[in-house]
């Protein structure tokens, strides 16, 4: 972002006129996928913690729904029953409005997305690896599974469209076990946790199955697929529709499958409309945890995060509902409202150098434009376009920019 945008922006933000809105918590008891009694009594929803976590800002730790509204930005949506949710800019980092952002609560598979991002960068995607029985021995009874089968071989980039398409437990375990095994794979993805200040999040699965203490938050979530989308093959993986994945072998010949994206905003299923602009991330759901959605999304150069939590409502694909809500509400109030906190950035990140008069590009020298067209594991929405010394992906006919580099922190 230029030095001229952040000081018409600050400007801007400074002559908002600030409104904090409080909204109780809202709280789901059941797993968004069973139908609730309408005679039975109404359990006793839990409650947020009155204060917590701060990373970001203060207003962040506050339980309650937080926004600070200019004289013409429009007002929240009503419908919005997320235990816990964030909307924030994925460029800038500022956290346009909150809900409960730091309320620790489990993740389900959007905890896949901080598996990705800590173990994308230590596995070559064309390694193969043949799959034991031990590897699949202690996957979740219940798991959302891909297909993997023992005795068969596998490419890593084939058990990362399992993780990311299938949200496939016995795909996470297999690459657990290219990394050393479960409890070393949850170490690693517990210290970039915290490298990426994601303090809330505890993990005790390296898939997001429900587990004792295992945690995060939307503020984390929204953290991790931030850095996450820093990725190349995050981006390709987080946006693939659908893709061919290799199943049994016959008569020596090896067949293949078809899976799809559960993302229901990206492939525009299950009575949910395909979200214009929208280029992943990740969705997830468990007893313990309810429904979980991350999500990105462009419009008009514009690119903003959400992560929905645990929505309480009848409302059939409520997270993806929701979530589409709060895309759209700030889209219309980006620049009009005042930012309630910021993502910060990971522990030791560079600051981003300020722009040059001599740079052609934004991100920096003129480059060329390389079209990935691949063999129909990343075609259409998942169509990206990569240019060098920056990031651009050309999803659902919009384009998605992230800086590589960081920020700079606020003073």
């Amino acid at each position: 972002m230029s030095v001229l945008k952040k000081t018409a922006l600050t400007v801007a933000a400074a002559s908002l006129l600030p409104l904090l809105v409080s909204v109780p918590a809202a709280a789901n008891t059941h797993d968004g996928r069973a139908a609730k009694n309408p005679g039975a009594t109404a359990p006793k929803q839990p409650v947020p913690p009155a204060a917590m976590s701060t990373v970001g800002g203060a207003l962040l730790g506050k339980p309650g729904t937080q926004v600070r509204l200019g004289s013409t930005a429009p007002v929240l949506p009503q419908e919005l029953s997320g235990r816990s949710w964030i909307v924030a800019d994925a460029e800038t980092g500022d956290v346009l409005a909150s809900h409960n952002a730091h309320w620790r609560l489990p993740p389900a598979s959007t905890l896949k997305m901080l598996f990705a991002d800590t173990l994308l960068p230590k596995l070559p995607k064309n390694a193969a690896h043949t799959v034991t029985e031990e590897e699949l021995a202690e996957v979740g009874a219940g798991s959302s599974l891909v297909g993997v089968k023992e005795d068969h071989a596998y490419t890593v980039h084939d058990l990362w469209l399992g993780v990311f398409l299938r949200s496939g437990n016995d795909a996470v375990h297999v690459l657990s076990a290219m990394n050393g095994g479960i409890p070393q794979t949850v170490e690693d993805m517990q210290a970039h946790a915290e490298e990426l200040q994601a303090l809330d999040t505890r993990v005790v699965s390296p898939d997001g199955y429900d587990a004792a203490g295992q945690v995060s938050s939307a503020y984390d979530l929204t953290l991790i697929a931030r850095s996450g989308l820093q990725k190349k093959d995050f981006r390709e993986y987080c946006s693939t529709v659908s893709a061919e994945f290799p199943g049994t072998v016959e008569n020596g010949v090896r067949d293949k499958f078809e899976i799809q994206n559960t993302n229901r905003l990206l492939t525009g299923e299950s009575g949910v409309p395909l979200y214009k602009g929208i280029a992943g991330v990740k969705n997830g759901n468990t007893t313990q945890a309810g429904a979980t959605f991350t999500g990105v999304a462009e419009r008009n150069g514009k690119v903003l995060l959400v992560t929905v939590m645990n929505p309480d409502s009848d409302e059939d694909q409520a997270v993806y509902k929701e979530a589409g809500r709060l895309l759209d509400w700030g889209f219309a109030a980006s620049g009009k409202v005042t930012p309630v906190g910021e993502l910060v950035a990971p522990r030791g990140a560079e600051p981003q150098a300020p722009p040059t008069a001599a740079g052609p590009t934004k991100n920096g020298p003129q480059a060329q434009t390389v079209a990935a067209t691949g063999d129909g594991s990343s075609g259409g929405v998942g169509t990206a376009l990569a240019i060098a010394g920056g990031v651009l992906v050309a999803l659902a006919g919009g384009v998605f920019l992230v800086n590589r580099r960081w920020p700079s922190r606020r003073g």
